[in-house]
């Protein structure tokens, strides 16, 4: 099954498409939710085959689109030529990241057609957005690697992936256990296939990689859970592997990153196993009490997470659904005593000024709804919500490395956390990618593409394993 397919599928339960159809100069909404003209080659594609482009323009506009790498899908030929995306304000400290010599919101475009067809698509009936984001994001399963023996298994009934290098070994390896991201609703093993692959072989490390059941299907704490017993179950048996159990890091993305981190926290306070020896967040959602950080505020219309979506995400993992996502944006959900309780953990004054300086606006307190509260009251458990753990737990926790990027709504949630370790004295490595986007790391040698801030984050992870 195709794009292309879908979309011809979508025309065929809508037999008024084609009047609907847009021409040259109507407004659109971008994903910042501004009204922007509409392109001739926006045109073409919605179009179809009855595109009220003219011939020629259409020609002349498929002459100029870039080949698609060998062996990328062809939706990736179109999907940097988009850019109706919330550019940086002036300020900032840093250049946008580049993806191949231009600026990554190029990637916006296409990331929110895809997300627009997604909505068609459930709205006619013929699959939910979720299941056709899956689908636009699934991987592919690669060819033997001539470096690392990898092997499918389950541990305690969880699906999991396990790379161990070929080469000998002086001694017990170290092992790092992997918790892919997807804002808990999507990914897979073969999503981080090549992530996991690289990380293995350049640090040495056995990666055992976690298929963890996913949202909304299966609500929290089904993820942690899947993680945390995956984890058990690989450190009591950690012989089986040659890793040596004073040395196993778990590791994570985005939702992947909080995984981790809540995973981290249960097992500090764990006498019958080893010691976590790190944890490695890299760009992760911690908490989910303030939608209205200043990276949120900055960032809110960079892609690939826009802040909508990551409200979106969250409600998805805690209920199954996006019930109440316009009042957990505004801050509705949380009744004014937490919100003073929690202040002195998630709170703009904590993160420093450099930050604040890119399009940032003081907002109002919004109202305390309490229906909403009785619905997403457990967003204040730290096993969902890792930041708002107690300072009892905190200080427990392993030598930690957290990476941010600068155009990410979460970049803040990291920032926030790093300081939380750092006054309970844990040694916290931050690497920060000036040029970075959420996502970044996941796209490591994606269909051909090149983003050097996304190797050089990856390097960084290998590297900080290497200093262990």
């Amino acid at each position: 099954m195709s794009i292309c397919f879908l979309q011809a599928a979508v025309r065929q339960r809508i037999p008024n498409l084609k009047d609907k159809r847009p021409a040259p100069g109507d407004l659109q909404v971008n994903p910042s939710g501004r009204q922007v003209p509409c392109s001739p080659l926006q045109v073409a594609r919605l179009s179809g085959n009855g595109c009220t482009a003219p011939q020629p323009e259409r020609q002349a506009l498929s002459e100029r689109l870039p080949r698609a790498p060998r062996g990328c899908p062809r939706r990736s030929r179109t999907a940097s030529l988009n850019r109706d995306y919330t550019a940086p304000q002036a300020g900032s400290a840093a250049s946008p990241p580049v993806l191949a010599g231009r600026p990554h919101h190029d990637l916006g475009g296409g990331f929110a057609e895809l997300s627009q067809t997604g909505k068609i698509l459930e709205k006619t009936g013929l699959c939910s957005q979720i299941t056709f984001g899956r689908y636009v994001r699934q991987g592919r399963k690669l060819g033997v690697d001539p470096k690392l023996f990898i092997q499918d298994l389950q541990f305690n009934k969880v699906p999991v992936r396990v790379y161990q290098p070929k080469a000998t070994s002086d001694g017990r390896r170290r092992g790092i256990i992997f918790f892919h991201g997807g804002g808990w609703v999507f990914g897979s093993l073969d999503t981080y296939e090549k992530v996991c692959r690289y990380i293995s072989r350049e640090s040495e490390s056995v990666v055992v990689s976690v298929q963890y059941r996913l949202a909304p299907e299966h609500k929290y704490p089904a993820a942690y859970e899947d993680c945390l017993n995956a984890t058990i179950h690989f450190m009591k048996n950690i012989e089986l592997y040659g890793v040596d159990p004073a040395n196993v890091i778990v590791c994570g993305d985005s939702a992947g990153g909080n995984l981790a981190a809540a995973v981290s926290q249960t097992l500090a306070g764990r006498s019958d196993l080893p010691k976590l020896r790190a944890q490695i967040l890299i760009y992760p959602g911690l908490q989910a009490l303030d939608f209205n950080l200043p990276s949120y505020q900055q960032n809110r219309g960079v892609p690939l997470l826009f802040r909508e979506r990551a409200a979106f995400f969250a409600l998805q993992y805690l209920n199954g659904d996006a019930l109440h996502m316009q009042e957990v944006l505004e801050g509705s959900h949380i009744p004014p005593d937490m919100r003073l309780k929690y202040r002195k953990w998630v709170s703009p004054d904590n993160i420093p000024e450099k930050f604040k300086v890119r399009g940032v606006k003081p907002l109002r307190p919004t109202d305390f709804i309490a229906e909403v509260y009785e619905t997403v009251k457990r967003f204040c458990e730290p096993n969902l919500c890792p930041l708002l753990a107690e300072d009892a737990i905190v200080h427990q926790l392993p030598e930690s490395f957290i990476l941010t990027c600068e155009y990410d709504v979460l970049r803040d949630d990291g920032l926030l956390y790093k300081k939380r370790l750092e006054d309970n004295g844990v040694r916290v490595t931050w690497y920060h990618l000036e040029d970075g986007f959420h996502g970044i790391i996941s796209l490591y040698d994606y269909c051909g593409f090149s983003f050097p801030a996304g190797k050089r984050g990856l390097d960084s992870v290998v590297n900080f394993l290497k200093s262990l």
